[in-house]
C-alpha cells in the first residue's frame, strides 16, 4: 500500500471468452472459407451444393478442434454477491464474480455493481496459467504482491497447489491430457480430408469416426475433475458454483457429428455407392471412364487395299 491507495495495474488483461489465439485462428479459417466462397460459382450443377456442403462443414471441424484449445469456458460460473473489496477494510460492495476455467488456466471476473463504487471502477478479468510450462502459484503469488481485489484472490486460492481443495493438480493433467487427444484429432482430421481428395472415400469415412473418438476422449479426460469434488467458494452469503461450458459442449457436438457424418460415408460405401460417388461428384469420371466411342472415322484406301 502507498497511503492507503492500491498501485496502479497496468497489465493487459486477458478476456475470459476470447484472446489473440483464438482470434487468429477463426481469422484463418474464415479467410480459407471465403476463398472457397469465390471459386464456388466455377463449379457446375448439383455438384456445386454438394462441394459447398463438404467444405463448409469440414471447415466448420476444424476450426472447432483448434479454437477450443484456446477458449476458457470449458467451465464457467457466475454469482452476484456482497463482498469486501480491500483487505483490512470494512467497505463491502457489490458484484458479479465469474469464473472461467479453460484446459490451460482459469479466468476469475469481478465487476461491480455499479461499476463505479467507492471512489474506485470495479472491472477486473485475471487470468491464472496451470500449464507444464508456467506456475499456477507463483502467479498467485504476484497477485498477493500486485493487491488485487479480496475476491479474486479468494477464488484464486482455490485453484493453487497448496489449497486444501486439491484440484490444482487434477485439473492441470487433465486440461494437458485433453489437449493431447484434441490435438490428434486435428490430425486425424487432416488425414480425413486427403483421403477424401485422393479419394479414397470409405478410409476418410473411418478417419472422420477416428476424430470423433478422440474427442471424445477429450471430454471424458476432461471430466474426470469432477471426481475430485470441489470445495465451496462461498463469497458472502453467495455460493458459486460451476457448470461445463460453452466450449465443452462445442467439443461434444462436433464429436457427434464427427461420428454421424463417418457412419454415413461408410454405410452409404456399402449400401449406395453410386451415391455416395455422385455426392463427392465422382461419377463424371466414372462415365468418361467407360464412355463408349460414338463415331469412328474409316480411310477406305487401305480398308480396299487389305480387302
Amino acid at each position: 500500500l502507498f497511503d492507503g491507495v492500491y498501485p496502479f495495474y497496468p497489465q493487459q488483461r486477458k478476456a475470459a471468452g476470447f484472446d489473440i489465439s483464438t482470434i487468429i485462428v477463426i481469422v484463418v479459417f474464415l479467410t480459407l472459407a471465403c476463398s472457397f466462397l469465390l471459386i464456388i460459382p466455377g463449379i457446375r450443377g448439383r455438384a456445386r451444393l454438394y462441394w459447398t456442403l463438404r467444405v463448409l462443414l469440414s471447415l466448420f471441424v476444424g476450426v472447432g478442434i483448434v479454437v477450443v484449445q484456446f477458449t476458457g469456458d470449458w467451465e464457467t460460473g457466475w454469482v452476484q454477491a456482497n463482498t469486501s473489496y480491500k483487505s483490512f477494510s470494512r467497505a463491502v460492495v457489490n458484484v458479479d464474480i465469474g469464473v472461467h476455467i479453460g484446459l490451460k488456466g482459469v479466468n476469475i471476473t469481478l465487476k461491480g455493481n455499479p461499476v463505479n463504487q467507492i471512489n474506485e471502477t470495479i472491472n477486473y478479468n485475471e487470468h491464472f496459467s496451470w500449464s507444464f510450462d508456467s506456475n499456477y502459484d507463483r502467479r498467485y503469488s504476484e497477485g498477493l504482491e500486485k493487491g488485487l481485489p479480496s475476491p479474486i484472490l479468494y477464488v484464486a486460492e482455490k485453484f493453487t497447489s497448496q489449497s486444501p481443495c486439491a484440484v490444482h493438480r487434477q485439473y492441470r493433467i487433465s486440461g494437458h491430457y485433453a489437449s493431447a487427444t484434441l490435438w490428434v484429432a486435428f490430425c486425424t482430421w487432416i488425414i480425413s480430408n486427403i483421403l477424401f481428395s485422393m479419394p479414397a472415400l470409405v478410409y476418410g469415412g473411418y478417419m472422420l469416426l477416428v476424430t470423433g473418438a478422440f474427442m471424445t476422449f477429450s471430454l471424458l479426460s476432461f471430466s474426470t475433475v469432477r471426481n475430485s469434488p470441489m470445495c465451496l467458494i462461498q463469497i458472502g452469503t453467495a455460493t458459486l458454483r460451476v457448470a461445463y461450458g460453452g466450449s465443452f459442449w462445442l467439443t461434444l457436438v462436433i464429436g457427434l457429428l464427427c461420428f454421424v457424418a463417418g457412419i454415413t460415408v461408410v454405410a452409404l460405401h456399402h449400401l449406395n455407392l453410386d451415391l455416395l460417388k455422385t455426392f463427392f461428384d465422382l461419377r463424371e469420371d466414372k462415365a468418361e471412364e467407360y464412355q463408349e466411342m460414338a463415331e469412328v472415322h474409316v480411310n477406305s484406301y487401305f480398308v480396299n487395299k487389305a480387302l
